[in-house]
């Protein structure tokens, strides 16, 4: 493990790390609190509190949404590619947001629950970095200075709450881990563990200099790990994120 925080301390960039075995072990972290620009890490305090308000009955997960020429949003997920008035339900968007990665669902999800009501979900389960400001590729927010945060151990204590069953409501904490269990863009703390058949629940994120991925390996012993970077060389990072990922898998076999 010495080894490994070496080469987390070494990474070029800011880098944070967080690590915690799920039954009871010792946590390692590296810049655990620092604030990192979110990119599609944000999604997941997203997608509590869409379930925090599918629970108390706020929003009807069945409800539609028609898309419309002006929600589509560029680059990750799907809907941008899809014709104009297809509809989709508020938890198909919670899928799409987290699955695809999709930026078009991110966006019409934040309008409809709310930034205020997703930073005060995150305010009442402790987190005092982890926000979010502005919607994606909102120009207007850029320009005024405006970014979306998370840290490790936030992002951390999210996912360990989850798996305990504990953030929103079992069936809803086990609802979001099977969501993020489906993850498609799996180059990262997946690459050398799904040939070996141990699952991932997890999330990515990527910017310029950007390269992010959170979540609970289902090793043996399961895990949370969350390794963020800024101003970082992308891919020799995301070599380490899969290097260290296999490493603890295999510490946790």
């Amino acid at each position: 493990m010495n080894n490994l925080m070496q080469k987390i301390r070494e990474a070029p960039g800011h880098v944070a790390f967080y690590y915690r075995p799920l039954d009871g072990g010792c946590a390692r972290m590296y810049n655990e609190m620092m604030p990192v620009v979110a990119a599609s890490v944000i999604k997941i305090p997203i997608m509590v509190e869409a379930f925090r308000q599918f629970e108390n009955g706020e929003l009807n997960p069945r409800q539609t949404y028609r898309i419309k020429a002006e929600d589509k949003m560029p680059s990750c997920g799907a809907l941008n590619r899809m014709h104009d008035g297809l509809e989709v339900t508020m938890r198909d968007l919670v899928e799409l947001m987290i699955v695809l990665s999709d930026n078009t669902a991110t966006n019409i999800l934040i309008d409809r629950l709310g930034i205020a009501r997703v930073n005060a979900t995150l305010e009442a389960e402790g987190l005092k970095v982890t926000r979010l400001r502005r919607k994606l590729f909102d120009k207007a927010g850029m320009e005024a200075g405006l970014s979306n945060h998370v840290c490790a151990r936030e992002i951390g204590l999210l996912l360990e709450r989850m798996y305990a069953g504990t953030l929103v409501s079992p069936e809803a904490s086990a609802q979001m881990l099977e969501i993020l269990r489906n993850q498609k863009l799996n180059g990262k703390m997946p690459f050398f563990l799904k040939p070996r058949g141990i699952a991932c629940a997890h999330k990515t994120g990527e910017d310029d200099g950007i390269t992010h991925d959170v979540g609970i390996v289902y090793a043996k012993n399961p895990f949370v790990l969350c390794m963020l970077s800024e101003e970082t060389d992308v891919p020799a990072f995301e070599r380490l994120i899969q290097d260290v990922a296999r490493e603890l898998a295999e510490m946790n076999s």
